[in-house]
C-alpha cells in the first residue's frame, strides 16, 4: 500500500495505492464515514458492468446501504441536467448529510458526483474511486468539481474535497490503448512542471508495456505532486495555476473539434506542445524544449498540434477562469521540471498564436 496525505486543515484526507484495493472498498470507506447509512455510487454505462458488482458487494458487506446511480460514458453526461437528475435522485433515495456519494468511474463522473455532493443538502461527503489513469493521477485529487454549460467545460463547479480517494491499479489493465495514454497526456505535464527526473522517466519508456510495468511508482508520483500544490494553493489562485500546463490552449482544441473530435488528453498534449513554442517566442524557454515535449508525445501515439482558428482561441482564452479583465495567465516553462505562471494581455496571446500557430 502506498498513501500520501492531502494535509488541508480540518479536510484532511488519503490517496491510497495499492492493486487490488478495490475488494477493500467497503472497509476503506467505512472507516472514514463511521456514521454513513447510505451511500449513493455514481458511475457510468461502461464502469458499471467492469466494477459496480464488486463495490457494491464490499459496501454492503461493510453495512452501507447503497443505490446505484448509471449514468451514460461521455462527457455529454457532465451537464445540469443531469446533475439535477442525481440530486432528485439522492433525495429519493433518502440520503442525509451523515451519508455520502461514490464516485466510480473516470473524470466525468467524478466531476458530476463530486459538484453533486458538494451541492445536494448544501454538501455531503464523497469518495473517489477513479477508474482511467487520467482521472487517478489528476482529476481525482484536489477537490474540483463542476459540470459542463453551452458556454465550455467546467464552467459551474465548485471546491468540495473527497474523504478519500481509492487507486487500484489493475483497473487499469481493461482500458483500451487510447484511453491509457489520453492519460498518459497529463503524466507527461507534472513532469514538464515539477520533475525533470520523472519527465526524462517517462521519456525512456514510451510503450504501454514499460509504463504499466512501473505504474505504482508513475501514480504515486503524480499524486505527490499535484497533493504538494493543492496543499499550497487549494483554490486555484496562485500556485496551483502551474497545473494548468497545457490547458488554456487545450481547451481551444477541444472546442475545435466540439468536444468530440479530441479528447481531454490528445487537447492537453497539443497544448503543451503550443505553450513550448509560445514560451519560447516569450524568450522564457529554452529552444530545446518544444522539441523533447513532442518526441515524448508522438512516441505515445499523442497529437503534437491540433488545427484551430483565431475565432476558437478567441472564444477558449475568453472563457479560460485564469483570466481576469483584458489580461490572462497562461503556464510556460523555464525548463523542464520547472513552470512559471505568466501575465500577459488576451489580445497579445492572441497575436503571438497567429504568428506562431
Amino acid at each position: 500500500m502506498r498513501t500520501l496525505t492531502v494535509a488541508l486543515p480540518g479536510r484532511e484526507y488519503d490517496i491510497l495505492i495499492q492493486r487490488g484495493l478495490l475488494s477493500q472498498t467497503g472497509d476503506r470507506i467505512r472507516a472514514v464515514l463511521p456514521r454513513a447509512q447510505k451511500l449513493a455510487v455514481v458511475t457510468d454505462s461502461t464502469v458499471k458492468t467492469l466494477y459496480a458488482d464488486a463495490v457494491l458487494g464490499s459496501l454492503a458487506a461493510a453495512g452501507f446501504d447503497c443505490r446505484l446511480f448509471p449514468v451514460p460514458a461521455g462527457e455529454e453526461s457532465k451537464n445540469p441536467y443531469q446533475l439535477t437528475a442525481l440530486w432528485e435522485g439522492f433525495l429519493d433515495f433518502g440520503l442525509t448529510r451523515t451519508d455520502g456519494v461514490v464516485a466510480l468511474g473516470g473524470g466525468v463522473v467524478g466531476d458530476l458526483a463530486g459538484f453533486a455532493a458538494a451541492t445536494v443538502l448544501r454538501g455531503v461527503a464523497f469518495v473517489q474511486i477513479p477508474t482511467t489513469l487520467l482521472a487517478q493521477v489528476d482529476s481525482s485529487v484536489g477537490g474540483k468539481v463542476a459540470v459542463d454549460l453551452d458556454a465550455g467545460k467546467n464552467l459551474a463547479g465548485a471546491f468540495h474535497q473527497p474523504r478519500l480517494v481509492l487507486m487500484d491499479p489493475d483497473v487499469l489493465d481493461t482500458l483500451s490503448l487510447p484511453v491509457f495514454m489520453d492519460g498518459m497526456a497529463e503524466v507527461l505535464k507534472y513532469g514538464c512542471i515539477r520533475d525533470r527526473e520523472f519527465f526524462d522517466f517517462l521519456a525512456a519508456r514510451p510503450h504501454r508495456e514499460a509504463l504499466t510495468a512501473d505504474i505504482e511508482h508513475i501514480l504515486y508520483t503524480c499524486c505527490d505532486i499535484k497533493r504538494q500544490v493543492v496543499t499550497e494553493d487549494e483554490l486555484d489562485t496562485g500556485a496551483r495555476m502551474v497545473l494548468n500546463f497545457g490547458h488554456t490552449l487545450g481547451h481551444a482544441y477541444e472546442l475545435a473539434g466540439q468536444y468530440i473530435q479530441w479528447t481531454h488528453g490528445q487537447a492537453v498534449a497539443a497544448g503543451m506542445c503550443a505553450a513550448a513554442k509560445l514560451g519560447v517566442a516569450l524568450g522564457i524557454t529554452p529552444a530545446d524544449v518544444p522539441g523533447r515535449i513532442e518526441d515524448a508525445c508522438a512516441c505515445l501515439g499523442l497529437p503534437t498540434s491540433i488545427p484551430c482558428t483565431p475565432e476558437e482561441y478567441a472564444a477558449a482564452i475568453g472563457r479560460d477562469k485564469k483570466g481576469a479583465g483584458a489580461d490572462i495567465t497562461v503556464i510556460l516553462l523555464d525548463e523542464i521540471g520547472r513552470a512559471v505562471p505568466y501575465q500577459m494581455p488576451k489580445a497579445g496571446l492572441l497575436q503571438q498564436l497567429e504568428a506562431l500557430l
